[in-house]
């Protein structure tokens, strides 16, 4: 079940190989992707330690009255893969 998704990737670049993966985020994110208030836009996925990280995502605050004044839309979020 994809929420958002970059639509431009198939025109861009030649996909090799494909991954399903979660994406550990806040619970304010779940709120604002539900909310179609993300963006894979220039996002891509770094390997650091043995774990994914999406790099570059952007995802706004839900309400941002509501949101912690140090929240950053385009931090590293750590992306959830099963191992075979």
């Amino acid at each position: 079940m994809a929420l958002i998704e970059n639509k431009k990737v198939h025109f861009n670049y030649e996909i090799l190989e494909r991954y399903e993966a979660g994406i550990e985020l806040l619970g304010t994110e779940v709120k604002s992707i539900r909310a179609k208030h993300g963006s894979l836009e220039g996002a891509h996925v770094v390997v650091r330690g043995g774990e994914a990280f999406l790099v570059g995502a952007t995802i706004q605050p839900y309400q941002a009255g509501n949101t912690d004044k140090n929240y950053d839309a385009t931090r590293n979020r750590r992306l959830l893969l099963t191992r075979d």
